[in-house]
């Protein structure tokens, strides 16, 4: 007598549709998990909507969008699952998962379609960000270096406006270091830094396109020039400053800078200290002389911590001996 049609033999083992019948005790076969037929079937049109798509990092959620949007199209199972669609696609499509590593945080993966820029990564960490200081220097071509660390900004929530400034509270800041993120991630042979600024409403921020034709928010040349200002170590430092300004001399609208300085609304005097970097750049007397049409009451600082101090009298700024 023959064996039922849904059992089949192997080795002693006799295998039901639901069940592993092993009455000789052998070790189980094991089977790898294969993805519902229907995702087979439909890869073709799934793979044509990554491949189309401008996007090319997700996070386990905007799958599972992609799933619940497309499920009828594609003539996928109610059954389908997230887990059932990620696995295929991480199995059978260019979709790879990738970690953002830490030595104090955790974020969940996020995965890549085909390749993608460590800008698009460090965007990826939270809804709302963009790309500022040394990586929006490099990404409006004013430094000839690469800098491994990208800088990603996402802003706080509104908070009051700090209190009355006076000459005390400015000298007492400014003779402390400045201080620097730690919610860092690594990626390859990049770092991420993910900074937390003040609310702005995204003011002076642009989309553009990067090195690889991706996408990417960042802020504009004159928001990124104020930006480095108010931060000189998130630029490499005061030199690397000073030669920002100097490669953007035939860009920056000096109209557009003034405008983006009021509307952020610093409680410190920024002007002085980008006046300062504009004369020292060389640019024209008529440009950097609009900075001095804003308040100087107080003596300012070019950077945190200064050690070895001198005095520009014109800009009442104290910066750098060495800076001459």
């Amino acid at each position: 007598m023959g064996l039922p049609a849904n059992v089949l033999p192997y080795s002693g083992i006799m295998l039901g549709i639901y069940t592993q019948h092993n009455p000789m005790g052998l070790r189980p076969i094991k089977f790898e998990s294969m993805p519902p037929a229907r995702l087979q079937i439909a890869k073709k049109q799934i793979t044509a909507f990554f491949d189309a798509a401008e996007r090319k990092v997700y996070s386990r959620r905007d799958l599972s969008t992609v799933l619940s949007q497309n499920r009828n199209n594609w003539h996928l199972a109610q059954g389908t699952t997230s887990s059932d669609f990620i696995e295929f696609l991480s199995q059978k499509t260019q979709l790879k998962e990738v970690n953002l590593k830490s030595d104090k945080y955790v974020l969940p993966p996020r995965y890549i379609w085909g390749q993608a820029s460590p800008y698009l990564l460090a965007l990826s960490v939270r809804k709302g960000g963009y790309l500022s200081h040394v990586t929006a220097v490099s990404l409006h071509s004013l430094t000839d270096q690469i800098p491994k660390t990208v800088y990603v900004n996402f802003e706080q929530s509104p908070k009051p406006r700090s209190g009355s400034l006076s000459q005390e509270s400015i000298t007492r800041a400014f003779s402390n270091r400045q201080r620097r993120t730690n919610y860092a991630f690594r990626y390859q042979d990049w770092q991420i830094a993910i900074l937390s600024g003040k609310q702005t409403g995204r003011l002076g921020v642009i989309t553009t396109k990067g090195p690889q034709g991706e996408s990417l928010d960042i802020t504009n040349l004159e928001r990124t020039l104020i930006d480095i200002t108010v931060r000189p170590e998130y630029a490499g430092g005061v030199y690397q400053v000073l030669q920002a300004f100097r490669s953007a001399k035939q860009q920056m609208s000096v109209n557009a800078l003034i405008a983006l300085l009021k509307g952020l609304d610093y409680v410190y005097p920024y002007h002085q200290a980008i006046g300062f970097y504009m004369q020292k750049a060389g640019y024209e007397e008529s440009r950097w002389a609009r900075l001095k049409q804003l308040d100087f009451r107080y003596d300012f600082y070019l950077a945190h911590d200064i050690r070895d101090k001198a005095y520009d009298p014109e800009w009442r700024l104290f910066y750098p001996k060495s800076f001459e």
